[in-house]
């Protein structure tokens, strides 16, 4: 139904919102549209890193990721005013922390898997996640090439 730059266009509109809150507001926007809520797609836009979670202050926040283009769906403009969410503003550094960190368990399981296709997706999320956290992420994406080769570290 969102696709995970709509689901990241609707976060990035807050600055952050927890998982709650984000979900309704994309039940209201589906409302609106005539269409049932939407089941997964919050867990495919982090699935896809278009949005990480963060720990902040005993709750989990959801911002915008490294592969994301937030792009608002139609009548998101009108969230602020219906949700009684405030927005947020975190600091990058533990934004992008929380990102590698999720990066390197996703490589993990994907080498461990031996699951080539969830690992040439995350060696282009390596290259978006490079660039927006300023990390080398070379011997990662060295290690998910070598997924399907019989050459894991």
């Amino acid at each position: 139904m969102f696709t995970p730059d709509e689901v990241a266009g609707v976060v990035d509109l807050f600055g952050a919102l927890s998982r709650a809150d984000l979900e309704t507001a994309l039940s209201e926007l589906a409302y609106r549209r005539g269409e049932d809520p939407p089941e997964d797609d919050v867990d495919a836009a982090l699935s896809a890193f278009a949005l990480v979670g963060v720990d902040r202050d005993d709750d989990r926040l959801l911002v915008p990721g490294p592969t994301a283009f937030p792009e608002l769906p139609d009548g998101a403009e009108d969230l602020p005013h219906i949700l009684d969410a405030e927005g947020r503003t975190l600091d990058r550094e533990p934004v992008v922390d929380a990102a590698l960190a999720r990066f390197r368990e996703s490589a993990v399981r994907a080498a461990q898997r031996e699951d080539e296709a969830r690992a040439a997706d995350l060696v282009d999320v390596s290259y978006d996640l490079e660039a927006w956290g300023a990390r080398d992420l070379s011997g990662l994406r060295a290690r998910l090439d070598a997924v399907g080769e019989g050459t894991n570290y």
